[in-house]
């Protein structure tokens, strides 16, 4: 009864969002019953779509934060249960990405490569993570439906250590409200979602005493971990090679082998001999120089002179725009499977991101749609896509260490482990600057163990194309059965006595 009072309370007393003139309550659910096919069993589920507010330390309503949560109906014992807390990036991108993407229940229409198809709609997602856990999917401040309320600023929660903060605080109710402290918990992240989640395994752990099974990386940022000079101009080139592998620009004897067989190829030559050559810089031997023009130019698709004219080191933006130019196409930054045309062909860098304009045809209408059809969601709210937190800031308490936070969770609970996921395709978190995250977050190479790398033939929405909406599913629930403990299992190292120092 007195919850009830309370909410009736906050409802009397609804503020209104500082971004749009209209009257929300920060504190209230819609609570809707649906049946999903998933791996050929069928799964009853709740999904519960609402607020809760985020509180300043006098008591004070100062955001209402705006999430989606799925919960499996015939399983009673959330002991047990996994819970996954999953985040988009951007960092103001909202969570219809991931959740009509790629883990929720209900998927968005498209075709087996991930393109749009009319008309757009929903359907069952047969490769939802739902059978093995529930999912939670949250909106930060100025993302879908959440807002600052009660004339908060809104740069109150832009910053990389500000998002983190609240966002924790926030997580802290949500697992009391719905009874899942006991629950195996997982954070997942997309983009600069990775940023965030690898920022909270340390933040819950070390003011809410809340700790982890997992932390998951899908298309990964840089973590704040540095490669300044010759390793940031070296290490997009295995993604060169990859977009150039799709579209058929290598020479025929890369262009006959697999991918997978090419890009390790190319890994090593970035590692072993293109970092040591641009450590040299203008002192390079022009021998050597000429040597490093012709491989760079052999696996990234290009010509030798292009190559020379940029000093060894091929820009990111400019790439986009040579690799098809003779075609007259540029080539997505997400998802270079993508095509734009410019207005001409000239240039150093595309018109626009051909991959993201289409993703748009995909999410916002059928977003839209399925709350209003599927969860009874009902809102005068814009539901914010994207770029509604600007500008974002990473300076003083805010400069990101994120990767150095990640590291520490996992030293400091050794339950914790860690899944990176990434598209070979995607240019903006290419795949092998997300392996050199992983390579580096731990110089002591003590935790390598509990870390994992998975990569798949798509961008940087790797779910998107059926083969990898398939994959991916299956390799986070081969994580999440991997990171539970068996039982009795205490979280304790061990030192082999046997292994010399």
């Amino acid at each position: 009864m007195m919850k009830n009072l309370m909410y009736l309370f906050l409802w009397l007393f609804c503020v209104k969002a500082s971004a749009q003139d209209i009257t929300i309550n920060p504190d209230s659910a819609v609570t809707t019953r649906h049946q999903v096919n998933i791996k050929g069993q069928r799964v009853s589920f709740t999904a519960t779509t609402g607020t809760q507010p985020v509180w300043d330390k006098s008591g004070k309503v100062i955001a209402s934060v705006f999430y989606t949560y799925y919960r499996r109906n015939d399983v009673t014992d959330t002991l047990h249960r996994p819970f996954v807390i999953s985040f988009n990036g951007g960092p103001g991108a909202g969570a219809l990405w991931m959740r009509l993407g790629y883990t929720g229940p209900h998927h968005v229409k498209v075709d087996k490569e991930g393109f749009p198809i009319q008309p757009y709609g929903i359907e069952d997602n047969p490769y939802s993570l739902l059978d093995v856990a529930d999912i939670v999917y949250v909106e930060p401040v100025n993302t879908g439906f959440s807002r600052a309320m009660n004339d908060t600023p809104e740069a109150d929660f832009f910053g990389v250590y500000k998002d983190v903060k609240y966002l924790a605080d926030w997580l802290r109710t949500f697992v009391t409200r719905y009874n899942r402290w006991a629950s195996p918990k997982y954070l997942v992240g997309e983009s600069y979602g990775t940023t965030r989640v690898s920022g909270l395994a340390l933040e819950l752990q070390q003011r809410h005493w809340m700790y982890l099974n997992g932390v998951v990386l899908v298309s990964p940022t840089k973590l704040g971990i540095r490669r300044d000079g010759p390793v940031e101009g070296a290490n997009m080139l295995p993604y060169y090679a990859a977009a150039a592998w799709y579209h058929k620009r290598l020479a025929s004897d890369l262009q006959q082998k697999d991918l997978t067989e090419v890009l390790p190829e190319v890994e090593n030559f970035t590692i072993n001999e293109l970092i040591p050559a641009l450590t040299m810089g203008g002192f390079l031997e022009e021998s050597k120089k000429n040597e490093m023009v012709t491989k760079i130019a052999h696996y990234a698709g290009i010509s030798e002179k292009v190559v020379r004219e940029h000093n060894l080191i091929i820009p990111p933006s400019f790439f986009w725009k040579e690799l098809l130019r003779d075609r007259g196409y540029t080539i997505g930054r997400l998802d270079s499977r993508y095509l734009g045309i410019d207005r001409m062909d000239a240039g150093e860098r595309p018109d626009y991101a051909p991959e993201n304009t289409t993703w748009q045809h995909i999410f916002t209408p059928a977003n839209a749609f399925y709350y209003t059809n599927y969860l009874n969601y009902h809102t005068d709210l814009e539901y914010y896509v994207a770029g509604n937190t600007r500008p974002w800031d990473r300076e003083g308490e805010n400069t990101e260490h994120t990767g150095e936070d990640l590291r520490q969770a996992m030293a400091l609970n050794p339950y914790m482990h860690l899944l990176v996921q990434s598209g070979y395709y995607d240019g903006a978190c290419d795949y092998f600057n997300a392996k050199y995250n992983m390579w580096q977050l731990d110089p002591s190479g003590k935790l390598r163990s509990r870390m994992d790398w998975k990569g798949y033939r798509s961008g940087h929405m790797m779910y998107l194309r059926h083969e990898d909406l398939i994959q991916a599913n299956e390799d986070l629930r081969e994580f999440i059965k991997n990171s539970i403990p068996a039982k009795g299992e205490p979280a304790m190292y061990k030192i082999d006595i046997n292994t010399p120092r």
